[in-house]
């Protein structure tokens, strides 16, 4: 433990919820007393490739807590993934893989590490204990809840109600994922507000396991860059944390004016006294929206890229939407590395996918239907899927406001 600990009620910061009421004041009294750090899990399923800034605020929470001097569990959910979280779903997860899953809980290691200190994390897998669980221990285990309880979940009872199927396996997770708790002597475990079920199954059941009952936390769940729904790859409202820094800056900089205030606290990565007073600024006059949203959007940048990134990323900004000018130091290709189908014609949702950073073929055919897709500064047709490849002789191809490709002549 660290002699200047973070206060309890910055701990408790932006918190949903924090239940039992006053339980974490009293751990954290108990740690302090007898010389020990808490033991704060956070657990996630590698389901998909990358991390978003959604993900950050759970992330961001767990690093306050090492910053206190207190241990970060982070738990790659290998074995649950198979599994499939119910959570905020109206049917069930579609099944992930085991080679998805080994290959997303790298880079979900590599990408969480952005955010938390890595000398100071424990990383585990749940598989370690889940995978070599025996039935005596499985029977052990489902016996500590009824199907009662687990109706009780509000997205269970929703699609009971509604006769919709609930398969065994999604009635199992809240029970494994409880485990996980038990396995690893959490202290507190943290998750969005999507996740206090399954945070406090695993409060239900340490007790029947001779384990003291942890604490739970939950975070807000961040809106995304639309200001409507959550933060999402499948919506294209998300900002990754290996996103480029000028893509950082300019998405941040599209948000709407009313979302600030949650991005300020959730995402901004600022300490608590500064990203408080930027909010107070911006709600009494004192800062005027568009310079909070630029500050916000360095912010933004400087938390996975550093500083001088985030004054240059204002800057790449400013060329391209003051001044209207292409950038300088734009990406090029060859003529030749524009790719052909069979039929020799550029399918476009496929070049922008592989050279201009699009995370998928379905939001590459929305961007081109917004009419977001440029050559020359010309915007294309909605319905243009296809070109043919001299169209894209020397040209700049540009996707929204702030990627670009210029693609050499052809020879």
């Amino acid at each position: 433990m660290t002699d200047d600990l973070i206060p309890i009620p910055t701990l408790a910061a932006n918190a949903a919820d924090a239940l039992p009421a006053g339980g974490l004041a009293a751990q954290l009294a108990t740690a302090e007393r007898e010389g020990r750090p808490l033991r704060i899990k956070l657990g996630v399923d590698p389901t998909s490739a990358d991390i978003h800034l959604g993900h950050c605020v759970v992330l961001g929470k767990l690093r306050e807590f090492q910053d206190a001097g207190h241990t970060a569990v982070f738990i790659i959910g290998d074995y649950t993934a198979r599994v499939g979280d119910p959570s905020q779903r109206s049917k069930a997860r579609p099944s992930v893989s085991a080679e998805e899953i080994d290959a997303n809980a790298k880079t979900y290691v590599e990408q969480a590490m952005r955010i938390l200190d890595p000398e100071r994390t424990e990383v585990r897998f749940n598989g370690e204990w889940l995978g070599s669980m025996k039935m005596d221990d499985l029977f052990g285990l489902v016996s500590r809840s009824t199907i009662a309880r687990l109706l009780e979940r509000d997205d269970f009872a929703k699609r009971y109600a509604a006769n919709e199927a609930i398969t065994m396996l999604e009635l199992l997770y809240p029970l494994l994922q409880g485990y996980d708790s038990v396995a690893i002597d959490a202290d507190v475990e943290i998750g969005g507000t999507d996740q206090l079920y399954n945070l406090l199954m695993g409060r239900d059941i340490m007790p029947s396991y001779g384990k003291p009952a942890q604490t739970v936390m939950t975070m807000p769940i961040l809106v995304g860059t639309d200001g409507t729904d959550k933060m999402s790859k499948s919506l294209g409202n998300y900002i990754g944390v290996t996103d480029e820094p000028a893509d950082m800056f300019g998405k941040t900089m599209s948000i709407p004016d009313e979302a600030m205030p949650e991005w300020f606290r959730l995402a901004s990565g600022l300490g608590h006294a500064e990203r408080e007073a930027a909010i107070t600024k911006l709600t009494n006059g004192e800062l005027a929206p568009n310079e909070a949203k630029r500050l916000l959007g360095r912010s933004v940048v400087a938390r996975f890229h550093g500083a001088e990134a985030g004054v240059a990323a204002e800057q790449h900004f400013n060329t391209v939407f003051k001044s209207k000018e292409v950038p300088d130091d734009i990406p090029e290709i060859a003529f030749g590395e524009v790719p052909v189908n069979e039929d020799g014609r550029v399918f476009l949702p496929g070049m922008l996918v592989e050279h201009m950073g699009v995370a998928s073929g379905s939001e590459a055919r929305r961007l081109l239907q917004q009419g977001s897709v440029r050559i020359d500064g010309e915007a294309l047709d909605p319905a243009t899927l296809e070109l043919d490849p001299a169209q894209l002789s020397g040209v700049v191809l540009q996707v929204g406001k702030r990627r670009f490709l210029r693609i050499a002549a052809d020879a």
